[in-house]
């Protein structure tokens, strides 16, 4: 792992739904060398589901009920909201920016919709440039029947906007207008049927896209080239996100590299354990390593700290966060102290200030 400096300053921000004793968001400061979390406080918002920080580390901005929160991040890691602002739609379940902070991309599982917002110069949410609702019907009676998209990130490239629907069994490929802030179809990248792909992620290098799918329980691995009309993807590897011994009500459900990006990491719900991956930097290929428990019921999301050597697990239906140590040379994690309560945790962002 890539040696961090201790004289940084990390903060951390969780979101939780607020049907019970949570407010919205948790800042947390950051033990870096501990790999633990200390509650600070808390910022009031309607349930907020999963949220972004700005490329540029000045701002956080989380899904509520309302459509999208913008905060200003203060020198001390404290939230100043800026602004609230409107997807036209239901509450959305995944956003991600483009890299120069000028649009803001939301998924929207309730109504099958993507959309594009625009972000102003002080950091605040605009209007919407452009939203598309998915058709289509699905095999499976309740989660497979129909449009839920669950994923809408921007290629490396900054050219094309993938959108997971994980009801239909796509990734549409949306050609995306960086000045207009419109998409328009170009292509679909069709998964297998009932696997219901959730979550695609792109190595820095631009080169590869590892694409969850949440039914089937496997990371499927994509080539990409963005240089024709189209974007081309090319399956590389399957690769199951469950050991040999496994709930079968699993769901794979959130993925993430290790900071430089030789590991990837994947959790699961019902089985509630993390897959541990190595990854050729080369070739892109995986290797799996091992898949372990995780002290707490649906993994929802975790966050490696900036070290690369520490987990915090967020266990969404036991109201709690668990804490790992990362042994790459085993191929391991290893409880770290005792969880601490955390309602309903949907997201987590681990960031220097």
């Amino acid at each position: 792992m890539k040696e961090f400096m201790k004289e940084q300053k990390y903060i951390a921000y969780i979101s939780s739904y607020t049907h019970g004793k949570s407010k919205g968001i948790m800042i947390c400061d950051v033990e870096a060398e501990k790999g633990r979390l200390i509650p600070r406080s808390e910022v009031e918002i309607h349930n907020p589901s999963y949220m972004v920080k700005a490329n540029s580390g000045k701002y956080l901005y989380a899904i509520c009920d309302e459509g999208l929160q913008a905060y200003r991040i203060l020198e001390n890691g404290n939230l100043s909201l800026i602004n609230k602002g409107t997807i036209n739609g239901m509450r959305a379940c995944y956003v991600t920016v483009d890299e120069k902070d000028n649009y803001i991309f939301c998924a929207g599982y309730h109504d099958g919709k993507v959309t594009v917002v625009r972000l102003r110069e002080d950091g605040g949410i605009g209007e919407v440039t452009d939203e598309a609702f998915h058709k289509g019907m699905g095999s499976v009676a309740e989660r497979n029947f129909r449009p839920h998209v669950s994923c809408a990130v921007l290629t490396p490239d900054q050219k094309f906007l993938m959108v997971s629907d994980l009801g239909i069994d796509q990734v549409k490929i949306y050609k995306f207008d960086n000045v207009t802030g419109k998409i328009r179809l170009v292509d679909v990248l069709r998964a297998e049927i009932e696997s219901a792909p959730r979550t695609m992620i792109f190595s820095k290098d631009g080169k590869y896209a590892y694409l969850t799918h949440e039914l089937k329980n496997y990371v499927a691995v994509y080539a990409y080239n963005g240089e024709g009309r189209t974007p081309e993807f090319e399956l590389i590897q399957r690769i199951s996100t469950l050991g040999k011994k496994f709930s079968k009500n699993s769901a794979a459900v959130a993925i993430h590299f290790s900071p430089d990006e030789g590991h990837l990491f994947v959790s699961n719900a019902g089985d509630n354990s993390i897959a541990i991956y190595k990854r050729d930097m080369g070739t892109g290929m995986l290797k799996m390593l091992s898949t372990l428990p995780i002290s707490g019921d649906y993994p929802k999301d975790f966050a490696i700290f900036p070290d690369g050597r520490h987990m915090v697990c967020l266990n969404h239906e036991t109201n709690d966060m668990s804490f790992f140590v990362i042994d790459y040379e085993k191929g391991i994690i290893v409880m770290n102290g005792k969880s601490i309560p955390v309602e309903t945790g949907n997201c987590c962002i681990i960031t220097e200030i």
